[in-house]
């Protein structure tokens, strides 16, 4: 079965403590929104401590045009794909090097900014890749977007083998900020959303892993997509000529508790395991209650959701990209051969990406 051999990430220069990104939400929306003090609660119940953006803070108080943010997005978005690559292949613990040339498939996610050429190409122009590697660009799975594309390169790997993919995620949410949006919506996707990039190399079962890495590697056994119809409204972007605005509900930690449960308990049946025998849960955190939720979901103990957690409090919610810096906790840590894991997210649609994985 395909393994994931590493993982390597980025983040920009502009490192921002959330009582900043508070003091700035307050400061812009004070003379707009009612209860600016009580809605900005959401800052701090959050649990988040810092972020990381591609600008500094004070150039998000001017209006900047659509096109204007979408240079930015792909200047800035390739620029975070290297860092993450060159990142991926530098593991120390790796005996043996991977060369660029070596692979087969680049599947690049992202959500939040446009680019034709797609961002792969800008990348493959730049470092020492093969003019023959196959490209799968996928855009607007949001913050499911990265566990959705580990599970293609998972089908890649079960058609070829001896395959070595990269999937790729970086997302720009900061770009997305709308100054003259006044909607709760924005104000929580400004107290939560953040940039980062991730690069994750995986192989099919024919890489002699044995040659690369001493240390168990998570092997995927299954994946399982699942899409909740005529949930079209639950979260997303809606696009106006000055950029994205946020789609939020309300509901969303409802729906992780009532709709998910079932769904994880029928993908773990299937795969004849319980939720007593994962592990390893390597959740994106969309938010705290999203975290809780996925706790009460699943009765997992608060010690199972800490990295993500963890994650969270450090980065804040990168959409499509924090479930792998997630699961780079998880390679970094030591891990016993044999241990199930299983790693989730939630995207627009509203959907749900589950992987189930195997240390070996």
């Amino acid at each position: 079965m395909p393994r994931i051999i590493s993982v390597g990430t980025a983040t920009p220069e502009f490192a921002v403590q959330q009582e900043e990104t508070m003091q700035l939400a307050k400061r812009l929306f004070s003379d707009s929104m009612k209860d600016i003090d009580r809605l900005l609660k959401v800052f701090k119940n959050g649990e988040i401590k810092k972020r990381h953006f591609v600008k500094p803070l004070e150039w998000y108080t001017e209006p900047h045009s659509f096109s204007e943010k979408n240079k930015v997005f792909i200047e800035s978005a390739v620029g975070l794909c290297l860092t993450a690559i060159r990142n991926c292949f530098a593991l120390e613990k790796m005996k043996k090097e991977i060369a660029y040339d070596e692979i087969e498939a680049i599947f690049l996610i992202n959500t939040t900014g446009l680019s034709t050429p797609s961002l792969e190409a800008r990348i493959i122009n730049q470092l020492p890749f093969s003019s023959h590697t196959k490209r799968i660009p996928i855009w607007g799975l949001g913050c499911g977007g990265g566990a959705s594309g580990l599970s293609r390169a998972y089908e890649y790997c079960l058609a070829y083998p001896g395959a070595k993919v990269l999937v790729v995620g970086v997302e720009l949410c900061s770009l997305t900020f709308q100054l003259n949006d006044i909607s709760k919506s924005n104000l929580i996707g400004t107290s939560l959303f953040s940039d980062g990039a991730a690069a994750v190399l995986v192989g099919g079962d024919d890489v002699p892993y044995d040659d690369l890495l001493d240390s168990p590697l998570p092997t995927i056994l299954s994946t399982q997509s699942t899409l909740m119809k005529h949930s079209l409204d639950v979260m997303g972007w809606q696009f106006e000529d000055d950029g994205f605005y946020v789609i939020f509900s309300k509901d969303i930690p409802t729906l992780v508790k009532n709709w998910l449960q079932p769904v994880m308990l029928q993908f773990l049946e299937q795969n004849k395991l319980n939720e007593s025998e994962i592990d390893h849960f390597i959740a994106h955190p969309g938010g705290k209650k999203v975290i809780m939720a996925y706790e009460e979901a699943l009765h997992l103990p608060t010690n199972k959701t800490a990295q993500s957690l963890a994650i969270l409090k450090e980065y804040g919610n990168m959409s499509s990209v924090t479930v792998f810096f997630v699961l780079e906790r998880f390679m970094n840590q030591p891990v016993s051969y044999g241990d199930y894991g299983m790693m989730a997210s939630l995207g627009p649609g509203f959907s749900s990406e589950l992987l189930l994985l195997r240390w070996e």
